[in-house]
């Protein structure tokens, strides 16, 4: 059995191999700048969280004392949140039993975009903060 001429098979092979390297060097780059960008995300949840219990509802808690929950003011925790929040995120704010939610959404794009994939992914992020009576001993 005779076999043909393999001349430049072996360009081909090489070409494909470089081909799916580069490939994955591109999702591993675009994963690892989305993660990061998720840490980051998440670190300016916790911060919005933080500040945002510290809303008081000063009315309510001179007028009735403290009992085991501090109250806070909604309005005042989404102000106090959104001072914090750069305006390119998306910022939602709720208070539920003297606990502060917030949720963080942003677009980020990503650092290498081959032609026909996307070039951003949209990241969130969510935090809870909650102020609480120290009990002395």
């Amino acid at each position: 059995m005779k076999r043909g001429p393999e001349h430049g098979q072996i360009t081909v092979l090489t070409v494909g191999f470089l081909l799916i390297l580069g490939l994955l060097t591109v999702v591993v780059i675009n994963a690892s700048a989305a993660f990061l960008e998720r840490r980051e995300l998440l670190n300016l949840a916790d911060r919005a969280a933080l500040t945002a219990a510290d809303g008081l509802a000063r009315d309510q808690l001179y007028r009735q004392g403290v009992d085991s929950e501090v109250p806070i003011d909604v309005a005042e925790a989404q102000r106090l949140a959104a001072s914090v929040v750069p305006t390119d995120a998306a910022l939602d704010v709720r208070v539920e039993d003297g606990t502060v939610h917030v949720r963080l959404e942003r677009t980020y794009g990503l650092p290498i975009t081959p032609p026909g994939w996307r070039d951003s992914a949209r990241i969130g992020a969510e935090s809870t903060a909650q102020l609480q009576v120290a009990q002395r001993p």
